[in-house]
This record gives structure tokens, C-alpha cells and sequence, in this order.
């Protein structure tokens, strides 16, 4: 009995709520109508009221619709209202627009247009090579033999005034002879008049400058002077410390005047001779400093300095020689190393720059996506100049300040019908307005997309079944129908995708309809990957195909 009075008291208060809450929200309801009535019969009333006029695309292009639905990316269209503001439109037929949500998922990044100092290395082959002005030959001036080696291996280091060799010759023998003969006359003759010692005097001295003609060292003159005694042979010594870099001379050999016996080298300074691309030879300039590394020590830089920039250019490897002088202490590089060199050019004024990633070559124009606002992108023609690391000059064009975007411009210009914005720069019709129509006519809903002038097509478009998946690699394989803007027939074939976003929930066997563009010869890249009804026949003949 108490149970059941429990539960009765618990029903009459849930019944009494209930209807307190229905009066209530039919009080509301009053309410809010009657409000209503009110707002239509004051004066304001038809201000307020707003009429749909249309839905317009999300992404800006010329496309509208009477009713409620979704672009290929899933984004939903935009209603539009009769005398809505519309200050969110381009305000340029060469400008699109992209929707917050768009660019999150897209990875856009803009970066801003700055002044800053165009500096770059350029990287560039070379081989060590001796210094020519450190290269010495000896070379005996008159006809011998060579009577005795001192140094008889190439590569032997030898230091200033060693002895190379010994040669023996007549020529010298005679010459030493009759420079003694003549100071022997000379002192003979010293009762003589003046006329006959003079004679004799010249005459000491014509031998005695045909022997340092002849390369004699001055100690070994010295000891003829002062001896008298002829010598049957003169050494050879080496005039500078280096190495022996090439021997001809042999035992007993007879050589001829002028011919060489050795070539001596020093090396404690040497060029690495760096080929410079042909488009980097420009920025070369001598004084800057280079840095040279070596095979055989890959963990140490060698600095040097650019010297001169040679006058001619290889016309089968399209590069030009420029000479770097350093220092070669403990001679570790040897003549004939290869070397990798890395050269600093740039400009000696800050210019303007944006990141070589924000500019769009299109092969006739060079392109830059400039953030006019929030969600509203501007391309702009411009003209590049310099190159440095991961920067590029831009003489025209952009203003310091300006944002322009660095980072999925690609698929801005894929996804947001970029081609037909840059058409506008030439004076074209834009895009991405609502149809003026629809202002024009007074209650009437817009005949849709069909009313709108058609967009510049920048991709194109398949349906078929998907094969294969690689998310690390970015690709799909698709079995797809005809492509009637390529004339492809049906086939399989393996595409790129734009971002990672695009395969979340795709498996193999999915239908889907596909939107793509072509990168480059041979690279297609899908920018939209959409659900598409199943046709109630077999899909299409599979034709093994390994791309374009």
C-alpha cells in the first residue's frame, strides 16, 4: 500500500510538469508569432525581411544552384540574399577566394615580401692543380754530359740550393780557361801602359760574364776568381724548395742547350681550378672567399680565395674555369685531387625577395599568389631577378609587406580555378561573382548554374573503382572510365594525390568520382576524391596502362 502511493505521487508530479512545460512553450510560440505579426505590420518590416535570391560556390567560381548543396570537396554552397552585403566577394575579377576550412586542410602558408641581402653559395667541381708561378726548370744553357746524379727520383722533396746534379762540359771548360788566361795577363801585364792593362782587364771580364751567363753559382765564380783554378765540372742546384715533379736526366747523358733535366714545384701553395656553370659565372667575383673540400678529407675545410676568372668557356661542358689560391700546409693536397668548392655570390644591397617557393612558373609568366585578406588570394605577374638560397629577386610586381603564399599555391592554382583568375590579368572575364541577373529581375529565383558563364577548365575529370592505396608515397592506382577532355579510353593507371587529407576513409573498391590536373608531361595529380553512385552495369574494361 505505501508502494503503491509512491508511485502515484510521482506520476501526478510528472503530469503537472508536463503541462507546465507545454503551456509554456505554446506561450512562447504566442509570443514569438505575435512578435512576428508586429515586425510585418510596422514600416521597417520589408527591410528586414530578407530574400534568398541563390547559392553560390564556396570556392568563388562561377557556379550557382537554387537549392541547397555541396561542392565536389564537401564544403556547402552559400546562400546568397537580395541586397546582402557583398563585400566578401573578390573585388577583382582576377582574384579567388578560399574558404577558411580550405586553406586549414590545404596546408596554406603566405610569407611577407622583405628586403634582405641575395646571398647564395655556389657549389662547383674542381681539381687541385700546382701554382704555375712556383713551378721551376733546370735547364742547362750549354752543350754537356751529365757526369753525377745528387737527386735521382721524381717526387723527391729537395730544398733551396741543393745540389741536382754534376755535368761536365767543353764549352765550360773553355770558357773557364780563358777567364784564367785573361787574369793571368792581366797581372802580367800590370807595368804595361794603360791602354794594355785595360785590354786585358775587358777581356777577364767578357770570359768572366760569359761563365754567369751560363748559370754559374755565384759561390762557384767566386772560387775561379779567387783560385784561378778551372773546374771540369759545375753543379746544378735546385733554385726553390719544393718537389721534384718531373726528372729527365740519366747517368752519363748528353744534353743540349735549353733542354730540360728537371722540373721542381713548390707546393706549400696551390689553385683548385672550380667549373662554373655557365648561368653562375655572373655573380663571380675575385676576392670572395671560397671553401674547398677534398675526398681525402672529408671532415676538413680548406678556405681559400678566388684569384681570377678565366676569359673562356667549354663549350661541351657549358662551364667556365675560375682559379682559387690557398695554402697548402703539410702538402695533403696533391695536384690532380678532385675538390668540391663552394664559392659565396651575392649582392652587395638588400633587394626584394619572397621564397622561391611562392612563385608559379607557368612557362610564359612567372606567378605570385598575393594575400589580399583573410581567405582572398591575388595573382600577380612578376619580374624575378637574382637567385639566392631558397630566395629569388622580384623587381616588379609585389611591395615590401605584402603577404604571398609559400606553401600549396600548387593546389590553389588546381583547386580554385587559379588559370581563369590569371586569364582576368589580361583583361578577360572573371570569376567568382554572383550572376548580375539575379539583381535584375525582381522575384524571380536565378536559372542556376546554367545562367552563370562557364569556368575555365583546369582539370579534368574520372570515374572508376580504386585498386590500390599508398599513403607514404601519396598515389592511388584507379581503374577509371573515359577521360573525354584527354580522349583517353578507359584504363588503369596510377595517379599522384594532392595531400594526405584526400585518402582519410578511401579503401580499394571504393567507386569514386575523381578530379585531377596534369603537373607536368606524364605527372597527373588528383586534387578531389569523391563517393559516386555505383553504375548499375560493370565498370569499365581494364586496360593495362603505365601512365602518361
Amino acid at each position: 500500500m505505501k508502494t503503491f502511493t509512491t508511485v502515484l505521487a510521482v506520476a501526478v508530479l510528472g503530469a503537472v510538469g508536463f503541462g507546465s512545460y507545454w503551456l509554456g512553450a505554446r506561450s512562447r510560440s504566442a509570443g514569438v508569432e505575435d512578435a512576428a505579426a508586429a515586425t510585418a505590420l510596422s514600416p521597417g518590416a520589408s527591410k528586414k525581411t530578407r530574400k534568398l535570391l541563390y547559392y553560390r560556390n564556396p570556392m568563388g567560381l562561377a557556379d550557382t544552384s537554387t537549392t541547397p548543396k555541396k561542392d565536389p570537396m564537401g564544403m556547402d554552397y552559400i546562400p546568397v540574399y537580395e541586397g546582402e552585403d557583398e563585400s566578401d566577394e573578390p573585388s577583382s575579377a582576377s582574384q579567388v577566394r578560399i574558404s577558411t576550412e580550405k586553406i586549414q586542410k590545404l596546408g596554406v602558408r603566405v610569407d611577407a615580401v622583405s628586403m634582405r641581402m641575395l646571398g647564395r653559395t655556389s657549389r662547383a667541381a674542381g681539381r687541385v692543380e700546382p701554382d704555375e708561378r712556383r713551378v721551376y726548370a733546370v735547364a742547362p744553357k750549354f752543350e754537356g754530359y751529365v757526369e753525377r746524379l745528387h737527386v735521382n727520383v721524381t717526387g723527391q722533396p729537395v730544398a733551396k740550393g741543393q745540389p741536382l746534379f754534376e755535368a761536365y762540359s767543353p764549352e765550360l771548360v773553355s770558357a773557364q780557361r780563358e777567364y784564367a788566361i785573361a787574369m793571368q795577363g792581366a797581372l802580367a801585364m800590370k807595368d804595361a801602359g794603360s791602354d794594355a792593362q785595360a785590354g786585358m782587364a775587358q777581356l777577364a771580364e767578357s770570359s768572366l760574364t760569359r761563365l754567369r751567363n751560363w748559370d754559374l753559382s755565384p759561390d762557384q765564380v767566386s772560387a775561379l776568381t779567387k783560385s784561378g783554378q778551372v773546374q771540369r765540372t759545375v753543379s746544378f742546384r735546385s733554385p726553390v724548395s719544393g718537389i721534384v715533379t718531373e726528372k729527365k736526366a740519366l747517368q752519363g747523358m748528353r744534353f743540349m742547350p735549353g733542354e730540360m733535366l728537371y722540373q721542381v714545384t713548390d707546393l706549400s701553395s696551390v689553385w683548385v681550378l672550380a667549373d662554373v656553370s655557365e648561368q653562375d659565372v655572373g655573380l663571380i667575383k675575385p676576392g670572395a672567399n671560397a671553401k674547398v673540400r677534398v675526398g681525402a678529407y672529408p671532415n676538413q675545410m680548406f678556405e681559400g680565395r678566388i684569384t681570377y676568372v678565366y676569359p673562356t668557356l667549354n663549350p661541351d661542358t657549358r662551364t667556365v674555369p675560375v682559379r682559387v689560391e690557398l695554402p697548402n700546409p703539410g702538402l695533403r693536397l696533391k695536384p690532380g685531387m678532385f675538390a668540391q668548392v663552394d664559392m659565396e655570390v651575392g649582392g652587395a644591397a638588400p633587394v626584394l625577395t619572397v621564397p622561391d617557393s611562392a612563385v608559379i612558373d607557368t612557362g610564359t609568366r612567372r606567378l605570385v599568389l598575393v594575400q589580399v585578406k583573410e581567405g582572398r588570394f591575388e595573382p600577380r605577374e612578376v619580374e624575378l631577378g637574382g637567385r639566392g638560397d631558397n630566395f629569388v629577386e622580384i623587381v616588379k610586381g609585389v611591395r615590401e609587406g605584402e603577404q604571398v603564399v609559400v606553401a600549396a599555391n600548387f593546389l590553389i592554382d588546381a583547386e580554385s580555378n587559379l588559370k581563369a583568375a590569371v586569364g582576368g590579368l589580361g583583361g578577360h572575364a572573371g570569376h567568382g561573382s554572383a550572376p548580375k541577373g539575379a539583381e535584375d529581375t525582381a522575384g524571380a529565383m536565378p536559372a542556376g548554374p546554367s545562367s552563370a558563364p562557364a569556368a575555365a577548365a583546369i582539370g579534368h575529370r574520372a570515374v572508376g573503382t580504386v585498386e590500390s592505396i599508398d599513403p607514404a608515397a601519396l598515389t592511388i592506382s584507379m581503374n577509371h572510365g573515359p577521360v573525354t577532355t584527354l580522349k583517353w579510353p578507359a584504363m588503369t593507371m596510377e595517379f599522384n594525390v594532392a595531400n594526405a587529407a584526400l585518402l582519410a576513409g578511401l579503401k580499394p573498391g571504393h567507386y569514386v568520382s575523381i578530379e585531377f590536373v596534369q603537373r607536368k608531361p606524364g605527372e597527373y595529380v588528383v586534387t578531389t576524391i569523391a563517393a559516386a553512385p555505383v553504375p548499375a552495369a560493370s565498370g569499365p574494361a581494364s586496360t593495362p596502362h603505365g601512365g602518361h
